[in-house]
């Protein structure tokens, strides 16, 4: 059995009873990263083996893990923060669990998706989630698509791109497009900064330096008459 367990994207409070007792109960914990992992496990107590599950070793490990649930060990998989299998190797391990019909438990837990998309400011009813663009190929057609998207539109972005694709962002939706950035929710210095791009890109241009996970939220483009 493979259970899909949220960790918490920055305060360790952030984490359900649930989740805790699954890590404690399983019999192997597949982490992204076993230093980051381990923080969370030794503040709660949890000894637990882990083993490392990430992007480049994903292919060779998963074969793996399965067997050892075949076995009938029950195996979490958590990622860095948040849920695993978004904008990470986990949907691998669940694709090879769903082909040999292992039992996938996912449970519910933080996200930073859904706070940056509610402090937004920005229509919540209807919104799409775009991962991170791409760095080269596609990029430029992918935000062609994003300008003419209807609902409310959230991406991934790490620090030192941020200021580049608020940028293309400005260029390819328009300055006064509305739009938030969230920056390390629920840690000490969480910050969400809300307005036009064209101000939100002069404002991070200005910083000496951008820390920090970040979540873009683009509100909705103009419809056609």
């Amino acid at each position: 059995m493979l259970y899909l367990v949220p960790t918490p994207i920055g305060n360790l409070e952030d984490i359900t009873l649930r989740a805790l007792r699954v890590l404690k109960e399983a019999d192997l914990i597949a982490c992204e990263d076993t230093r980051r992992t381990l923080i969370l496990l030794t503040h709660y107590g949890i000894r637990t083996p882990m083993t490392s599950y990430h992007d480049h070793n994903e292919h060779r490990v998963a074969p793996r893990l399965v067997a050892r649930m075949q076995s009938g060990e029950q195996v979490a998989l958590v990622c860095d923060a948040g849920s695993p299998g978004i904008s990470d190797p986990g949907f691998y391990l669940v694709r090879a669990c769903v082909a040999q019909d292992l039992q996938v438990v996912p449970l519910p837990g933080p996200t930073a998706l859904i706070p940056a998309l509610t402090a937004s400011g920005l229509p919540c009813e209807r919104f799409v989630f775009e991962g991170f663009l791409p760095p080269k190929k596609g990029r430029r057609s992918r935000l062609e698509r994003l300008a003419h998207e209807h609902r409310t539109v959230m991406l991934f972005e790490g620090p030192h791109r941020l200021v580049r694709t608020l940028a293309d962002l400005t260029a390819v939706c328009g300055p006064a497009r509305p739009a938030a950035v969230a920056r390390e929710l629920s840690k000490v210095h969480e910050d969400v900064q809300r307005g036009p791009l064209a101000m939100l890109h002069a404002h991070y241009q200005a910083q000496p330096r951008v820390r920090g996970e970040i979540v873009i939220v683009i509100g909705p483009g103009a419809k056609k008459p």
